[in-house]
């Protein structure tokens, strides 16, 4: 937690500000302890339902973010609190995954998007493994063709990518209304 860093924290919001209504119920898929991404989602008037693994990140969670709804449980089987979302981020989670889970994760937010709905996830744009530095995991990235031909079976639009001060690569999917 305390090495999490506050790069990308702008671009979110602005992303979060300019593509959803506002006071919009946010999933936050890997949320972490809720610092800084959905702190600052919060601070800016939307609600943010956090799921992540870790049971303690979720009581850090918690503590950070007492008035919003979290679930520790494994994303890629998540239930994602039996509702469906009209937003969704996932942000340095999704290619610590094996590439079949990423596609189960992927498979899963296209359910509980709203049509019309917006996600936005983290991962290089390059086909290529790594260590992650915050996790020493593994990590493994699809690559953009890869995402983008799953995401358009999904029903799901690949609308743009993203880059922000660190140079890290985000990708924004839109569900088909």
């Amino acid at each position: 937690m305390t090495v999490r860093s506050k790069i990308g924290t702008a671009l979110i919001r602005a992303w979060a500000r300019d593509s959803l209504p506002p006071s919009t119920a946010i999933l936050d898929i890997g949320c972490g302890s809720g610092v800084p991404i959905a702190q600052a989602l919060v601070s800016d008037g939307f609600s943010v339902w956090g799921i992540d693994a870790s049971p303690s990140l979720v009581s850090a969670y918690r503590r950070n973010l007492p008035h919003m709804p979290v679930a520790c449980e494994p994303a890629q089987n998540s239930a994602f609190f039996g509702r469906t979302f009209v937003g969704a981020v996932s942000i340095g989670l999704i290619f610590l995954l094996d590439a079949e889970d990423q596609r189960t994760l992927l498979d899963n937010v296209a359910r509980k998007l709203e049509p019309g709905g917006r996600f936005l996830f983290s991962a290089p744009a390059e086909v290529c493994e790594w260590s992650d530095t915050l996790t020493g995991r593994t990590s493994l990235s699809l690559g953009a063709d890869t995402y983008e031909a799953h995401l358009a079976r999904l029903d799901l639009r690949l609308a743009r990518c993203l880059s922000d001060e660190g140079g890290n690569n985000y990708y924004e999917a839109v569900k088909r209304a």
